[in-house]
């Protein structure tokens, strides 16, 4: 038999469950609605968010069964975006709707994939149990929504994603305390706060000394959750502090009656953190933007 023949006897390559793509379509359908209103374009979801706050994005409508959209539609929702004053941004799942990256590039955007990884009810940590591997003195807990520690907290991320990657880097103990008095006066940690006293958000950081190092969180709707903004410190990297971190927010979901725990990792190298932390790959997050350096 010859390799061609083997090939066309070989059944077809396994996509991703649908079901389960489904599931996550519907949670990222969900979260903008917290903070935005939707705008119809058709094929296509425009969210525009209600107040202060970081802007969403155009995604797939939910539920959409005519036609897939075409760069015509893209052009739509971009020149509304503009109008707005948004970032022309798409996210979407490649696996969920493989139609969408031609129309979007089409219409003159860059798309930048993600590794998208899931730890569903049979795979992985189950409980509070699970929550192990932080170094030596280095405490990891859920912040309460009054906690004074929030604006510290939350100044990790955004330290850890302005020098991106998984090396040790510069920003330490001074720009975190710059970073938090600026997150405070700009009302970003009181927002966070809110969501964390209405359930929307579980904010997660592990300590040293009363600093904190590393933190993410976790944002349910229902039995799906998302890990997102799970940063460290750069001066602090290199110690497993993000696989703690996210240890506790999948402990902190089970115990919460979660199923369905997901996230995107900015590249190979980051997903294989989370892959240490039971994740298995899944599919693919897509992110559409305007050309150019990111």
């Amino acid at each position: 038999m010859t390799s061609d023949d083997l090939a066309a006897a070989a059944p077809p390559a396994a996509g991703p469950d649908r079901a389960l793509l489904d599931e996550i379509e519907r949670y990222y359908d969900a979260v903008p609605r917290a903070a935005a209103r939707v705008e119809d374009f058709g094929p296509l979801s425009l969210f525009v968010r209600e107040g202060a706050g970081w802007p969403y994005y155009a995604r797939p409508a939910l539920g959409h069964r005519g036609p897939a959209a075409t760069a015509a539609d893209v052009r739509r929702v971009l020149a509304r975006q503009r109008e707005l004053g948004l970032p022309e941004a798409f996210e979407w799942v490649a696996e969920h709707d493989p139609l969408l990256r031609a129309a979007v590039e089409e219409a003159g955007l860059a798309v930048h994939e993600h590794p998208l990884l899931v730890l569903g009810p049979q795979d992985g940590p189950a409980g509070p149990d699970e929550v192990s591997g932080a170094p030596d003195g280095v405490t990891v807990r859920v912040l309460p929504a009054d906690d004074p520690a929030i604006a510290r907290a939350v100044a990790v991320p955004h330290l850890a994603f302005g020098e991106p990657g998984t090396g040790v880097g510069s920003a330490g103990a001074v720009e975190l305390a710059a970073k938090a008095r600026e997150l405070s006066s700009d009302g970003t940690a009181a927002r966070l706060s809110g969501r964390i006293a209405s359930g929307h958000t579980v904010l997660a950081a592990a300590f040293e000394d009363g600093t904190p190092l590393c933190a993410g969180q976790h944002n349910p709707v229902g039995p799906v959750t998302e890990v997102a903004g799970v940063g460290t410190l750069p001066s602090a990297r290199r110690r497993g502090l993000g696989q703690a971190v996210t240890a506790a927010l999948v402990a902190h979901a089970r115990a919460n009656g979660v199923r369905t725990v997901f996230l995107s990792a900015a590249d190979e190298d980051v997903a294989r953190i989370y892959r240490r932390a039971g994740f298995r790959p899944f599919a693919t997050a897509l992110i559409a933007e305007p050309a150019g350096p990111r």
